[in-house]
């Protein structure tokens, strides 16, 4: 894999690592649970740190890191703030499209875990994507858990 494939690998992963701190950004305005505000901040903040060591990667590697986001990202925000608006900032329903991005994310990294890439950028990647795993993970266990407690709101 040349230098401006991995440069193009790895602005796929900045620019859903965006998206992923946006949208945590947005699950977080749109819960009721304080809880959950917390835990999306943080998540938020997890993924502009990644957003910063891919970028550095991408620089190493003799490329301009992306700066935005991914259209699908920006439309799926928009539509968790609809459907949110819709039910009432039900906390079930910012989990539920939380727990679609971060699937989108995991999707992501096992793509770019799937080329042939450098073992330090291998190695960062496989860190990362276990990061979103447990994203991913975590938000499900919590998703059911409101389906379980339907006070949760």
């Amino acid at each position: 894999m040349d230098n401006d494939q991995i440069v193009s690998t790895l602005n796929g992963l900045i620019e859903i690592s965006r998206d992923g701190a946006q949208g945590f950004r947005t699950c977080a305005q749109d819960a009721t649970d304080e809880g959950l505000k917390l835990y999306f901040e943080n998540r938020a903040q997890s993924c502009e740190q990644a957003v910063r060591e891919l970028s550095a990667e991408v620089r190493r590697y003799g490329g301009d890191p992306d700066t935005s986001g991914t259209v699908t990202g920006t439309l799926h925000r928009a539509w968790v703030d609809i459907r949110t608006a819709m039910t009432n900032r039900d906390n079930m329903t910012v989990l539920e499209e939380c727990e679609r991005g971060e699937a989108a994310a995991v999707m992501a990294y096992e793509n770019a875990l799937r080329q042939e890439l450098p073992g330090d950028v291998r190695a960062l990647l496989d860190l990362q994507y276990e990061g979103a795993k447990r994203n991913h993970d975590r938000v499900r266990q919590l998703r059911d858990a409101a389906k379980n407690k339907p006070n949760l709101n």
